[in-house]
């Protein structure tokens, strides 16, 4: 029966309105009439002014329903905008068929007794019934649609009653197609409790979360609180996973730039999220200053850290931005979606350009900065992979440290007004080829600040969650193979950040860079990387020793057990932003042969000596320590280096002999 009513309601359209409107037209002023006289046998003396204003009232709604539209609104989905336009109509309706009444009135046309007040009281019946019949249908497809999924239905607890948990309650309260049913707010702010959001209850603190599962039939939590801890998504996710109910989570605040969410961005809680740490407040006016109608160049731009730079600059409305990378595929990807979100986001019009090129190649880093001129220049690109560049030192050379140098030098010679590199925390102390290139990367771009005044820095920070090469992409594969995940030690730990925290963070210190800073941004708490597999071990459903294994395979060549972030002979002062750290004396360790020293890495490079790559890696980074520096006695490395030194000398000789000669 009720089904059968809610096909009936649904099938009315807006011709099937207008005959019931016509109806309620004529019947209102009957009952206005016998409510102003107490009944209906009191009406008989006023007939035929009765059936005049029965006629004139109903032109007149009908008139303003007309040209207010109201018979071209599709009422199934109906909302207070409707609503507006059809008070509008009437009220405009009952406010002329009043002036109209009083005037008819004083010609004589009506009854002299007849009761003034019978065009307001018309009025007030009249709004009501209008409104029911067309909004019956809205709540007949809401019916319709509760009837059809109930036992698909899942009942949601949103932990978080602030604007985000509110705007995701709204949309599951009208798309009902989604099947998700929210039954009330969880949230520890005490003056919250007790009261009703949407309609729905705040039932309490944390600590109630374990009695509402069983109380109301909860199916799955949703965390709804974009600057919450991963402490206390672990807490929530801990929870659920006692109750077996599932927990989905909306995205962080370093996610959510724009202070919206939707229900299409809840998803599956993630090891970002159990490590995410509480925001920090950036200054979005000062990088926006510092970007809007800018020409920006990124290196590395189709990678994970220069690919999210890309869409936050996009957010501060550069005049163009240049993706440069060496991989076509991901240029092509990342040049792909800036496009979708420009059109997406109504951004002001900004020149995406893709530009395919090896920042090892001088004299192409020269004409691109010349053909497009940057302005900015964020420098992402560079080999990462530690033990990868322990077999390949040349490449880290050429990559790593020439491709800076060839980047710094075209900025300098076409005027770009600032320059920011991504450095490692691995550059501190470095142990590894990468690390010590890294290091030997940020002398180069000190020497361009000092010789230039410009501000041209460095940026160091640690692992990033999500990037190419990270330990939670191997995890994941891992996983899905079935295991076991290896760990090189057990007490190994790893400074990490999600990548937009990060990028976030790199922007602000550009705008903090005077020249020559190395920029060390607060990585929080190191993190065990068995802590990490157990917990993503945990959130793929899988127990540790019986569906899954951890293995452990000793540490690779070149890594560390923990990694540091300051260097005790660099001067670090916190910068106005919390989270920023500054190196102020970096310019101070600027080696006084760094030319000689690059051009003879550049000529070893060519034939990946390793041995001679360390020893020069060591003359130029005196912390310098690896297991094959250490394996070679300190005579042999010297040896090494004068032995590259002495080639390169002959070399040069050579070569201006044959100038002489021609």
């Amino acid at each position: 029966m009720v089904e059968r009513t809610f096909a009936f309601l649904l099938r009315l359209r807006n011709r099937h309105f207008f005959l019931m409107d016509i109806v309620i037209f004529l019947i209102t002023p009957v009952m206005a009439l016998s409510l102003r006289l107490d009944g209906i046998s009191a009406i008989s003396p006023f007939m035929p002014s009765l059936l005049i204003i029965m006629i004139v009232f109903s032109i007149i709604k009908v008139f303003f329903f007309y040209r207010g539209d109201i018979y071209t609104h599709y009422w199934r989905y109906a909302s207070v905008g409707e609503l507006s336009w059809l008070i509008i109509a009437w009220m405009g309706a009952i406010a002329t068929q009043t002036l109209i009444f009083v005037g008819i009135k004083s010609i004589g046309l009506l009854a002299p007794t007849f009761p003034l007040s019978v065009p307001l009281i018309d009025g007030l019946l009249g709004l009501p019934l209008v409104c029911l019949g067309r909004y019956s249908v809205r709540l007949a497809d809401r019916g319709t649609a509760r009837v059809r999924d109930d036992k698909s239905h899942k009942r949601v607890l949103v932990i978080g009653a602030g604007a985000a948990g509110v705007m995701i309650v709204k949309e599951m309260q009208h798309q009902l197609h989604l099947c998700l049913e929210p039954v009330g707010f969880v949230d520890d702010d005490v003056q919250k409790h007790g009261s009703r959001i949407c309609g729905l209850p705040v039932l309490g603190g944390r600590e109630r979360i374990p009695g509402v599962f069983e109380a109301l039939n909860v199916r799955q939590v949703l965390i709804a609180m974009p600057s919450i801890s991963g402490k206390i998504i672990r807490e929530i996710v801990s929870i659920c996973a006692q109750a077996g109910i599932q927990a989905k989570i909306i995205p962080g605040m370093y996610e959510v730039l724009d202070n919206r969410v939707s229900i299409n961005q809840i998803r599956n809680v993630q090891i970002e999220d159990l490590l995410r740490r509480e925001p920090v407040q950036t200054d979005g006016a000062m990088v926006e200053a510092l970007v809007s109608g800018k020409r920006v160049l990124i290196t590395g731009g189709g990678g994970s850290i220069g690919s999210e730079l890309c869409r936050q600059l996009l957010r501060c409305q550069p005049s163009e931005l240049i993706v440069l990378g060496h991989g076509e595929n991901s240029v092509f990807e990342t040049q792909n979606e800036l496009r979708r979100l420009l059109t997406a986001n109504n951004y002001q019009a900004c020149t995406i350009t893709g530009v395919i090129a090896d920042i090892r190649f001088p004299e192409r880093m020269q004409a691109i900065f010349e053909d497009y001129r940057p302005e900015l220049v964020f420098h992402a690109a560079a080999h990462k992979h530690v033990p990868l560049m322990e077999m390949n030192p040349g490449e880290a050379i050429t990559n790593n440290i020439m491709g800076t140098h060839n980047l710094l030098n075209a900025a300098l010679a076409t005027g770009v007004e600032r320059f920011v590199m991504i450095s490692s925390d691995k550059a501190v102390n470095p142990t590894s080829v990468m690390g010590a290139a890294k290091r030997v990367s940020e002398y180069l771009v000190h020497r361009a600040a000092k010789n230039s005044g410009k501000p041209y820095v460095a940026v160091r920070f640690g692992n990033v969650l999500g990037s190419r090469g990270s330990v939670v992409l191997t995890f994941k594969q891992q996983i899905a193979r079935g295991g076991p995940l290896t760990i090189t030690d057990p007490n190994m730990t790893r400074f990490f950040m999600t990548i937009p925290e990060a990028v976030q963070l790199v922007l602000q210190a550009a705008v903090l860079g005077h020249g020559g800073e190395v920029f060390m941004l607060d990585m929080g708490e190191p993190i065990k990387i068995v802590d990490l597999a157990r917990d993503m071990i945990k959130l793929s459903g899988l127990e540790l020793g019986h569906d899954i294994d951890i293995a452990y395979t000793g540490l690779r060549p070149g890594e560390k057990m923990y990694e540091e972030l300051f260097l005790p002979n660099e001067s670090y002062v916190r910068t106005r932003h919390e989270k920023i750290f500054i190196a102020s004396n970096a310019t101070n360790f600027i080696p006084h042969n760094l030319d000689n020293e690059l051009a003879l890495l550049a000529q070893l490079a060519s034939s990946n000596n390793k041995a001679a790559i360390l020893a020069v890696l060591k003359s130029l980074v005196p912390e310098f320590q690896s297991d094959d520096l250490k394996s070679l006695p300190g005579a042999s490395v010297h040896a090494e280096a004068n032995a590259a030194r002495a080639l390169q000398t002959t070399n040069e000789r050579l070569l201006r002999t044959r100038l002489n000669q021609r």
